[in-house]
C-alpha cells in the first residue's frame, strides 16, 4: 500500500436486461460470490454498496440498463490479482452474455486520499475525464498507470 492513498475504481456496464430476465440470471445469481471473493481478498478497502449487498440498484445515469460498480483497494497490482488472477476471471470471461459493448472509457482507475469513499458522481467524472482526455494522474487505466502522488504533498479531491 501506499502511504496515505488507496486506489478507487470504477467500471460501468450497460446490461442487455432488466433484472429479472433470463437473459440476465447467470449474473445476477453470481453477484454475493463475486462479491465476498473481492471482499476477502488481499488489498480490498471497501466497495460500493446501494440497499442490497450491491450497487445494481442505483441509477446513476438516465439509462435504467447501466449499472456501475465501485471500490477502494491498496495497490493497482492487488486489484489487478483479484480481476484477472482469481475466479473473478469466470464471470469476466462470461460478460459478453450479461453486458452490451459500452461506447467510451468503461474502466477508470484514480487515488484517493486514505478514508475518503468516492461517490458515484465522482467516478462518473473521472470515466468522462479518461475518455475525454486519456490516462492521466487524474484517471488511468491498468495498461498506462500513474504512482500515488507523493503522501507529502496532499492534493484536494477531484469532485
Amino acid at each position: 500500500m501506499t502511504a496515505g492513498w488507496q486506489l478507487a475504481q470504477i467500471n460501468v456496464a450497460p446490461l442487455v436486461a432488466p433484472e429479472g430476465e433470463p437473459h440476465v440470471t447467470g449474473f445476477f445469481a453470481q453477484l454475493d460470490e463475486v462479491n465476498a471473493l473481492a471482499e476477502a481478498s488481499p488489498g480490498f478497502v471497501w466497495r460500493l454498496k446501494g440497499e442490497g449487498n450491491n450497487a445494481t440498484d442505483l441509477q446513476p445515469t438516465p439509462d435504467p440498463l447501466l449499472i456501475v460498480n465501485m471500490s477502494l483497494w491498496q495497490s493497482a497490482d492487488l486489484l489487478f490479482d483479484y480481476v484477472y488472477r482469481s475466479e473473478h476471471v469466470g464471470v469476466m470471461r462470461r460478460r459478453r452474455e450479461w453486458v452490451e459493448r459500452y461506447e467510451g472509457a468503461f474502466q477508470a482507475l484514480w487515488w484517493v486520499a486514505g478514508g475518503h469513499e468516492p461517490g458515484v458522481d465522482e467516478g462518473l467524472a473521472r470515466l468522462w475525464m479518461l475518455d475525454r482526455y486519456g490516462s492521466s494522474a487524474n484517471a488511468f487505466t491498468f495498461k498506462a498507470q500513474f504512482p500515488a502522488p507523493d503522501a507529502a504533498v496532499r492534493r484536494p479531491e477531484f469532485a
